[in-house]
């Protein structure tokens, strides 16, 4: 049976040694380097964004007085001045990481050394990342598209809206945004780098007067191409057109800016039906075809 005495003597030993501990520690000299560590954290963390904010000022500048100049492409400055201000952001970052640990006393050095070793072992996970950047950094390099570009990348259709070193976004036409790895894009096809071709295809009967019809495209061509500025070249009149099922059409031929192609399309083909309905030209309608599955 445990002595009474000697249990006594032990619970009261222990807060003597616990008292004994906590007046040895020398608080002055903690809290000195709490405060100086925060300090220097504190300082750092404003120099880093002092430079941070100097550096975006000083690439905006730049990049302001670059798109001033002419001959040089918006959409091309656009994409580079994103890239080098997210260069600048990760560069800044990784310093002030650097600095920040460094003062709290983490052996940066050696933990530089170890990430080579868990680098190897990381080396074939991390072949997808590279494949990214190499192909993001030649895309850059080459130009191949700039934000703001309707282009096509595979599968999906729409408008630039940023380039990266790892991923290039698009958004599709209705409204999906894509995010695609740089290293899946194989073949770009940009749709925003040259003249765009509008074919207005009006339906004609074989039979049909082609020389009044002529007059009247000529005419609607006479009064509407000088209102509309995105025509590069044409209208090239192609005249009557077997479309190879039996049906024929007067084919009108325009090269428009780029991105206008539609809507140039569109305000001929209505111009060239009203003008053609009014100077008594029938056009045929294809046959309503309703199939029972």
């Amino acid at each position: 049976m445990l002595n009474p005495y000697i249990l006594l003597t032990t619970l009261t030993e222990q807060p003597n040694a616990w008292r004994r501990y906590f007046d040895a520690i020398d608080w002055s000299k903690i809290i000195d380097a709490i405060v100086s560590t925060v300090v220097e954290i504190v300082l750092f963390t404003v120099l880093f964004l002092v430079i941070n904010a100097i550096g975006k000022r000083l690439i905006n500048h730049g990049f302001n007085a670059y798109q001033a100049r002419t001959g040089v492409s918006s959409t091309r400055a656009t994409t580079m001045h994103a890239l080098s201000k997210n260069v600048l952001g990760y560069t800044v970052f990784f310093f002030y990481l650097y600095a920040v640990l460094t003062v709290l006393g983490v052996p940066v050095g050696t933990l530089l050394a170890g990430a080579g070793v868990v680098g190897i072992a990381l080396g074939l996970g991390a072949q997808g990342f590279v494949a990214d950047v190499v192909t993001g950094f030649f895309i850059l390099l080459e130009g191949q598209i700039d934000v703001g570009d309707a282009v096509t990348l595979g599968t999906i259709t729409g408008v630039v809206t940023s380039v990266g070193l790892r991923t290039t976004i698009v958004r599709s036409y209705d409204g999906t945004v894509n995010y695609i790895p740089n290293r899946n894009i194989t073949i770009v096809s940009n749709l925003s780098r040259s003249n765009m071709l509008a074919l207005v295809k009006l339906p004609m009967r074989p039979e049909a007067d082609l020389k009044h019809v002529r007059t009247v495209i000529d005419q609607v061509n006479t009064d509407l191409v000088p209102q509309i500025k995105a025509i590069r070249q044409g209208p090239d009149v192609l005249g009557l057109t077997d479309n190879g099922d039996g049906t024929f059409s007067y084919q009108v031929k325009f090269l428009t800016a780029n991105g206008e192609q539609l809507n140039v399309q569109r305000r001929f083909l209505a111009a060239y039906v009203k003008a053609l309905h009014d100077a008594g030209i029938d056009l045929p309608t294809p046959p309503l075809n309703l199939r029972q599955s």
